[in-house]
């Protein structure tokens, strides 16, 4: 089992799954010609995905769904509220499967297991995928970590972690108070040392790989989300990975 990301940041999202027979897309913030370049890098065409998952009606999460899953054919799972809420254009709607926040599924070879977050979306939640040996959480776009998140991240052999700000840098920026609010509020996003406190309570010693990512490109910077994770993991900092906008991160093995 494997995974990398097509990029994070506010300005796009996407992240693969890759179980051998079963290959799952996460979130599609990119044009389909833009995911499709980005797949290339990664070494893998859209005809060898087998689904997309999504987390979230916002544009740079959903905003390529559903015209990349017309365009290769596959379907798409999502919450009845993202169903409702997504911008849907004058195409048809590829296949589309509707899941509850609480309830897990297969895809293929892939279990997967859908959490509920708090976030300023209709119905968000975020997802564990398990091949039945190895586990990896994905927890982006959150602002607050509750007991039930804590729950599901527990045990995981890789985890994809949302840093998305800096409390001095946010404070400091120059976004409007409106936005500064929303973004460090309990429904908008996880800031650094949010972040850390979610692995000081979880059991860590299975992690392979922890990899922090969404990170705002004006109020965060990454040696400080490295720093931070590093500091509750008790690792270096150089072994945290750090997702960016352009590149994504590499693929990661999970063993």
């Amino acid at each position: 089992m494997r995974f990398a990301s097509l990029g994070s940041g506010s300005q796009g999202n996407a992240l693969i799954v890759d179980a051998g027979e079963t290959r799952v897309l996460l979130d599609c913030g990119f044009s389909s010609r833009e995911a499709a370049a980005r797949l290339a890098r990664l070494g893998m065409a859209p005809d060898e995905l087998t689904a997309i998952v999504v987390t979230h009606e916002h544009g740079d999460h959903v905003g390529g769904v559903f015209a990349f899953a017309r365009r290769h054919r596959l379907t798409v799972y999502l919450t009845h509220g993202t169903h409702a809420a997504a911008p849907r254009g004058s195409a048809p709607l590829p296949e589309c499967r509707l899941i509850e926040g609480h309830t897990p599924f297969a895809i293929g070879s892939l279990q997967v297991q859908p959490f509920p977050v708090p976030h300023d979306a209709r119905e968000p939640v975020q997802f564990a995928f398990s091949d039945g040996v190895r586990r990896l959480g994905v927890l982006t776009d959150t602002g607050t970590i509750t007991p039930h998140i804590v729950d599901t991240l527990r045990v995981c052999d890789g985890l994809v972690l949302e840093c998305n700000h800096d409390h001095a840098l946010l404070a400091a920026s120059r976004y409007p108070a409106s936005l500064r609010r929303r973004i460090g509020g309990r429904f908008g996003h996880l800031e650094n040392e949010q972040a850390a406190a979610l692995l000081r309570q979880i059991d860590t010693g299975r992690l392979q790989h922890v990899l922090a990512a969404h990170l705002s490109q004006e109020n965060n910077r990454p040696e400080l989300a490295a720093r931070a994770l590093a500091s509750a993991l008790g690792c270096s900092e150089d072994w945290i990975g750090v997702a960016d906008q352009d590149g994504g991160f590499d693929w990661r093995q999970l063993r």
